[in-house]
């Protein structure tokens, strides 16, 4: 599995594999071929520890992308259900889809929100790594 950074060795690809498909960081290094010690140090890696949130993310985007291909029956019979003789059954499908609206809404703007306060985050990283560099002689 790549992660798309080039620096990481075949072992610390093959752990990062092996993290995302154990149920445990004992068993992810068992996988991978290392010893747990080891594994938890790569952790506190920036590097790695990049690769591997950008690697579970990957793996938490492709999930879902499999939930919303789902998600259009879901809705659609959610929305059968609006119809229903019984009012209570209606009801409980129209809170539902409210729910579901409020939270995918409010989940997108936090995801934004995040999105923002980390490339500030990075920006001022980047910053004082720059001056750290400029006051070297």
């Amino acid at each position: 599995m790549s992660t798309g950074r080039t620096k990481l060795g075949r072992k610390q690809e093959q752990a990062i594999a092996a993290l995302l498909s154990e149920p445990n960081h004992e068993a992810a290094a068992h996988k991978a071929g290392i010893a747990e010690s080891t594994l938890t140090r790569w952790l506190t890696l920036p590097e790695f520890a990049a690769a591997y949130r950008a690697a579970r993310q990957r793996v938490l985007e492709d999930a879902i992308g499999e939930l919303r291909r789902g998600g259009r029956e879901a809705a659609e019979t959610l929305r059968a259900s609006l119809k229903t003789d019984r009012a209570g059954d209606r009801i409980r499908a129209a809170d539902v889809l409210l729910n579901h609206l409020f939270r995918a809404v409010e989940l997108g703007e936090l995801a934004e929100r995040i999105a923002a306060l980390e490339a500030v985050q990075q920006e001022r990283e980047d910053d004082a790594e720059q001056e750290r560099e400029d006051d070297q002689p």
